[in-house]
């Protein structure tokens, strides 16, 4: 049986609403998707044809060559222009992974039953809605130390991997860039100069800023540009036939896109409620969490929901129907859109008693033709990046790559 879930009606995910403020500093602009969307073929085969020496902390001067890409050099002035550019851009991507897979852990559940349970001793003989008033704070406040905790645990982590990152990019940008004029594809420089200037402008940055914020140039972005848009071309040319998306994978694309358009979806759920008395105590809580398990456990599908709550005292069995996700509060709601059809979430404490929900079925809602078109975009974009990759793996596997 999966630990029990304690919240309250907004929970531990509320904690994170006020992550702008705790999140490491803005990484300098990078192209938005808008304006550079294609295929990104990163990663390094462990097939790759290299020297003998792989990279190592040497080399870090300025000029210093620190590695051969088919005799064409990277040096050490590039490697740090470029960490320049990458610093801190997966930090906030990493501490929210982090703080996720903090809140899902086995332990955060027992700490937060463990707060409950001290708060509960801690204030006999006050009413129910001021003890879940108190465990609300102190559930709030832990949140915001595992938000604490996330977000330190991806900077850690961000340095060493930074100029491993700015390395194999520059690798990849070199063979992709080979390519590309190997096939006389190169983006001409005026295209580059309007994406630059579209991009200071949208940050309301001038040119000397805009540098700046990069080290001190604006070279390593306009190669940058200069390879995707380049490398567009060449993957396009190459594998554009072999691209097409059907009208059911837009429809589970929209569907499964919570994060972009949850509402395309209405949830059929139902929710079991057990009571609480007006005066609780461990005891209390105990009893009635051991209540919920117990219907969990005899839970088998949506039709049998009525009937096991039945003969459990102060259960109400309810049939919602169909709801739109923004209609439920969180964290109810990410863990009802990730949940499969008929499943019973564990039980969880809210403002009037301890809840049990079901996901009896979805429904995809017809979303407008602007974000469907969209949706089919994002579907092509994702073909397209696996197409990269593999063209990339053959650039590298046919490679001279020599560490320094």
């Amino acid at each position: 049986m999966a630990a029990c879930v304690v919240h309250s009606h907004h929970a531990i995910a509320n904690a994170a609403s006020s992550s702008p403020s705790q999140a490491p500093a803005k990484a300098a602009p990078l192209p938005p998707k808008d304006v550079i969307v294609g295929p990104d073929g990163g990663g390094t085969p462990k097939d790759t044809k290299t020297a003998s020496r792989g990279p190592s902390g040497s080399g870090s001067g300025s000029q210093s060559i620190v590695a051969l890409v088919n005799d064409e050099p990277i040096t050490g002035y590039e490697i740090q222009q470029r960490a320049a550019i990458l610093g801190g851009g997966n930090i906030n991507a990493k501490a929210q992974a982090n703080f996720q897979a903090l809140i899902k852990s086995p332990k955060t559940t027992e700490r937060l039953k463990a707060i409950l349970a001290e708060t509960i001793k801690a204030n006999e003989g006050k009413s129910k809605d001021e003890i879940i008033a108190i465990f609300d704070a102190r559930k709030k406040a832990f949140g915001a130390s595992l938000q604490k905790q996330a977000v330190d645990s991806a900077r850690a982590e961000a340095s060493p991997a930074v100029r491993k990152s700015a390395i194999e990019e520059l690798i990849d940008e070199k063979l992709k860039l080979q390519e590309a004029k190997r096939q006389n594809v190169v983006i001409a420089e005026d295209e580059v100069t309007r994406i630059i200037t579209g991009i200071m402008e949208r940050n309301k940055l001038t040119e000397a800023e805009f540098a700046r914020q990069l080290g001190g140039s604006l070279d390593p972005m306009k190669t940058r540009i200069r390879t995707t848009l380049s490398w567009n071309e060449v993957v396009r040319r190459r594998y554009g036939s072999q691209v097409a998306i059907t009208t059911r994978e837009v429809d589970k694309f929209v569907a499964a896109n919570s994060a972009a358009a949850e509402d395309q979806v209405e949830l059929q759920v139902q929710r079991i409620r057990i009571a609480l008395p007006a005066k609780i105590d461990q005891t209390v809580i105990a009893k009635r969490m051991q209540d919920a398990e117990n219907i969990r456990v005899k839970f088998k599908d949506c039709k049998s929901s009525g009937s096991i709550a039945t003969g459990v005292p102060g259960a109400k069995f309810e049939d919602l129907g169909k709801r739109r996700p923004s209609a439920i509060a969180e964290p109810t709601r990410s863990l009802l859109l990730t949940a499969s059809d008929g499943e019973m979430l564990p039980p969880t404490v809210g403002d009037t008693g301890i809840e049990l929900w079901v996901v009896c079925g979805r429904d995809v809602v017809k979303g407008e033709d602007q974000k469907r078109n969209q949706a089919e975009g994002e579907l092509k974009q994702k073909e397209f990046e696996v197409l990269a990759k593999r063209a990339l793996k053959d650039l590298r596997q046919d490679a001279h790559i020599e560490y320094r």
